[in-house]
Parts: C-alpha cells; sequence; structure tokens
C-alpha cells in the first residue's frame, strides 16, 4: 500500500516507494537505490511515537548490531547504510528480503522433517554467530536476540541455495555487556521464565525460544496454553505449566525420540537445564538427521557412534528443482558439522562423468577488482588435449556466498565437484576432491581482501563478467598446454 511518502527522495539517495513492513521500532519501505542504478532495498524509520533520546539510541545499536552480524553471516539480515532525514528522523537501510516468514511457510500444518532440519540448521547458524559475539570497542560482546520467533524468521528463495532462511529484527536485542536488564521486552508466548521476570539473561533465553518455535514447527500448535493470552497468563504457562506432550499434540506424527528430547530440553523451565548453546543444539540436530535420513546406494554406510564421512554427505546432494537439468555448473554451500564445504555443482552426459570420475581436477582463478568485484574459479577435466572439460563457475564476491566459498577456498585450499547425470535421476552420481595449490592460495587471499575494500558495483556485474570472459577466451590455450606438460611429467 502507499502513503504521503510514496516518491519521496531521502538523502539524495533512496526512493521511497511502498510500506514493506513492520519493525520492532518503526516502519519500514521499500526503496530504490538510486546511486547503485535502482537496487531495491530497504529502509527501516524510527517511528515518530518513539522519537525520544533512549529509544533513539538504541535504534541506532538495533542498526549496529545488525550491521555487524549481517557480515559474519548469511544467516542474518545486512545493514548497509544509516542516517537521519532533513526532519532528523533515524533510518537505516537493510538489504531487500522478498519472501515468506516463518510464520507464513508452516501454514498451519506440521512441517515436513527435511525442511524442519535445513530451516533450524540455518536458524542455528544465524544465532550461533550472534551468541559468538561482535567486536565493539576491541571488546568482544556476546547478543542475545530475545524475540526470536517465527515472523523474524524469513525465507527467501536463493539462486544457489535453494531456500536461504536469515534471523530479523535486533531491535531488543541485548549486549552481554549491558550493566543491567531492561525490564520485560519480547513477545509473551516465546519467552523463557527468566525473560519473564525481566532478569538478567544469556543465550540460553534463545534457546527456549528456540524450543517453543521447533515444537511449533514439529506440530503446528504452541507447546503452552494459557488460560488467557494476558501477560499475567503467559507468565503463569512459563513458570509453572508443563510442555504439551508430542503424542498428545499428534498422535500419528511419528517423530525420532532424540528429537523431541532435545526440543524438550531446550523448552526446560531453568536455564540450567537447557543446552549450552545453540551450538550443541545444531550438534544434536545434524546427528538426528543423519540418522533418520535413507542414504543413497552410492554412499558410504555409517552407524549413530560413526559420523558420516565428507563423502556420504555430498552423495546425498539433490539436484534443485530450480535448476534446469542442462550441462551448467554453479557453486554450492555444503554443511558438515560445525563447518562448511565449499563445492560446485555440476550436470554432464552420463558418459563425460564416466569418462572423467577418476580424472584430478585442475583449479584456475581469475580475478577483477572492478567495476564490480568478481572471481571466476575455472575447473578443467582432463585426458587429453582433445579430451577435456573446462567448468567456469563465476563467483560475485559482494554475495554472501561469493566471499564465503572464496573465504574457504583461502583457508582449506579445497573442494568437492558434485556430479549429476544429464540422463539420470535428481541424486549425486559422484564427487571429485579437487585441491588449489598452495601458490594460488595466496593469490586468493590477496583477492578477497581486495575485494573487501572495494564497493560494490551491480549495476556493472555483466561488465566485469564480461571482462572474465575475454581473459579467459584468451589464456584457454595456454592453460590447456600447461595442463599437458603437467601430466607428461608425471608420466
Amino acid at each position: 500500500m502507499r502513503d504521503e511518502y510514496y516518491g519521496r527522495l531521502l538523502v539524495q539517495r533512496y526512493q521511497l516507494l511502498e510500506i514493506a513492513g513492520k519493525g520492532s521500532m518503526g516502519q519500514v519501505y521499500q526503496a530504490k537505490d538510486t546511486l547503485l542504478g535502482g537496487v531495491i532495498v530497504a529502509v527501516n524509520f524510527l517511528s515518530r511515537s518513539k522519537m525520544n533520546q533512549r529509544v533513539r539510541d538504541r535504534f541506532m545499536r538495533e542498526a549496529t548490531i545488525s550491521a555487524l552480524l549481517g557480515e559474519k553471516s548469511i544467516h542474518i539480515v545486512k545493514v548497509r547504510d544509516y542516517g537521519v532525514d532533513e526532519e532528523e528522523m533515524p533510518f537505516y537501510v537493510m538489504e531487500y528480503l522478498k519472501g515468506d516468514s516463518l510464520k507464513e511457510a508452516m501454514q498451519n500444518q506440521p512441517m515436513p522433517l527435511p525442511k524442519f532440519f535445513s530451516f533450524m540448521r540455518q536458524i542455528c547458524l544465524g544465532l550461533q554467530c550472534a551468541h559468538d559475539g561482535i567486536e565493539i570497542d576491541g571488546n568482544v560482546t556476546q547478543v542475545v536476540h530475545r524475540d526470536i520467533k517465527p515472523s523474524n524468521i524469513i525465507i527467501i528463495k536463493d539462486a544457489t541455495l535453494g531456500e536461504l532462511v536469515k534471523v530479523l529484527d535486533f531491535g531488543i536485542a541485548l549486549l552481554k555487556s549491558d550493566e543491567s536488564p531492561t525490564g520485560f521486552m519480547g513477545t509473551p508466548a516465546y519467552c523463557s521464565p527468566e525473560q519473564m521476570d525481566g532478569k538478567a539473561l544469556d543465550n540460553r533465553a534463545d534457546i527456549y525460544s528456540l524450543g517453543i518455535m521447533m515444537f511449533q514447527m514439529l506440530t503446528a500448535e504452541l507447546p503452552l496454553k494459557p488460560k488467557t493470552s494476558s501477560f499475567d497468563g503467559w507468565f503463569q504457562s512459563h513458570h509453572y505449566q508443563k510442555p504439551k506432550l508430542f503424542s498428545e499434540v499428534r498422535a500419528k506424527l511419528d517423530l525420532p525420540q532424540a528429537l523431541m528430547d532435545i526440543v524438550n530440553r531446550c523448552m526446560a523451565k531453568t536455564a540450567e537445564q537447557r543446552p549450552n548453546s545453540v551450538t550443541e543444539v545444531l550438534k544434536v540436530l545434524e546427528q538426528i538427521e543423519q540418522n533418520s535420513a535413507p542414504l543413497t546406494t552410492q554412499s558410504q554406510s555409517y552407524t549413530a557412534n560413526t559420523p558420516p564421512t565428507v563423502e556420504a554427505i555430498c552423495l546425498q546432494s539433490i539436484w534443485p528443482k530450480d535448476k534446469p537439468r542442462a550441462e551448467i555448473v554453479f557453486p554450492q554451500l555444503i554443511q558438515y558439522r560445525e563447518t562448511e564445504i565449499a563445492t560446485m555443482w555440476i550436470m554432464l552426459s552420463r558418459s563425460d562423468i564416466e569418462k572423467y570420475r577418476n580424472n584430478k581436477p585442475h583449479s584456475q582463478f581469475l580475478f577483477v577488482g572492478s567495476p564490480h568485484p568478481m572471481l571466476l574459479w575455472l575447473t578443467t577435466l582432463y585426458q587429453d588435449e582433445q579430451q577435456h572439460r573446462m567448468l567456469p563457475c563465476y563467483l560475485d564476491l559482494k554475495k554472501p556466498i561469493g566471499e564465503k566459498i572464496l573465504q574457504i577456498l583461502n583457508q582449506t585450499g579445497s573442494y568437492r565437484l558434485i556430479l549429476f547425470a544429464l540422463e539420470g535421476d535428481e541424486r549425486c552420481v559422484c564427487t571429485i576432491e579437487g585441491k588449489v595449490p598452495t601458490r594460488k592460495m595466496q593469490l586468493l587471499k590477496e583477492w578477497l581482501l581486495e575485494s573487501q575494500n572495494t564497493g560494490a558495483n551491480h549495476g556493472q556485474i555483466k561488465e566485469s563478467k564480461r571482462s572474465l570472459k575475454e581473459e579467459l577466451d584468451t589464456l584457454k590455450p595456454k592453460l590447456v598446454a600447461s595442463l599437458q606438460r603437467q601430466i607428461s611429467k608425471k608420466h
């Protein structure tokens, strides 16, 4: 819907469009960033009705916390700018996220387990980043969100990740360096007993809220039912009412016992009885998922006492439904225990896969820093001068996945090719491990630093990509000759 601010040009840069929603302290507008070619952003204004110095300070702190956390995790909304308009109204600019909240995604029915595990993994990674802390004035300070609930989680379509989940609204977040609690703040249905009391909090308050939300995702119902929906009604329920049993809510859910146990632990009335960290919750959920998921015929077998290998996890990959069945290449991150693996997903004919599956891939990188920082990650599967496949993969280093993959390649020097057959089903056929030579890892480190210190110019992405393609066309004959010499020396 539109209001009187439609079309207004904010600080000679952001052209306000429609109201996109509400934050914890004000109105959020969809806007065009005219400086960057009309890129759509979200502008969050502090409400006039809350215009006092204390709230202004908190609003600026929300922007600061979100900006710092958004740079550390792709699972937290990114903040791009902060300022005040000509009427001294504070605002900050965020990435515009077009998607559904978790509340909308649940659709009042139990969520399928594969989707539950995927969403929870990403939510936990976002919260883990907050709980690990941000550096303010030279000190690392933990952040407690205090308002974890389905409406503060958004799911957006992503070309590489399929569905990307982000945690929103750090408007009432608590820094552990705060000298004293600020009384009760939060959403009563999801608040821990100690939060209802207005006591000092730590990360386990968020874990309680996470437990409430997980129960709701799995059953489509809240675990507590107060006598009234007033603050006092919820206060009594969180302090004294036992959460519903899963069997009471949905007799035919057939959930793993370990999953019900971890949800119940998160909802414990006292913080000491809950898991100590989101990392612990994440590990348990991943183990449950691994133990309950069927393996493909190519996967390596494992038991509850033997965690799956990287190979086994990669072999469970399924071709995304939003990708065409064609000979294409794209980057992807795969979660493995507490880390992520850099992978390149490739669809080829089955004959090509059989031809190259036992060959060692060769990696080459080309970089352009302007007008927009991009990396060409080129992997070549080689038999001889006539039989080789070059697999170009372009990484936008101003996108979270591009930056993250470059970081992983620089830090670990390893990656996986995930191969799918054109003539087959959606399951992975095989994987190939690749290594980045040490001399190239130093280059990657330099390029990563340069890209982080270079501004984005999204309107010129095509120009950067064209430059990389031209450079690749020039280098192709030299690359093939170089590979031929390397292989000849080995033989």
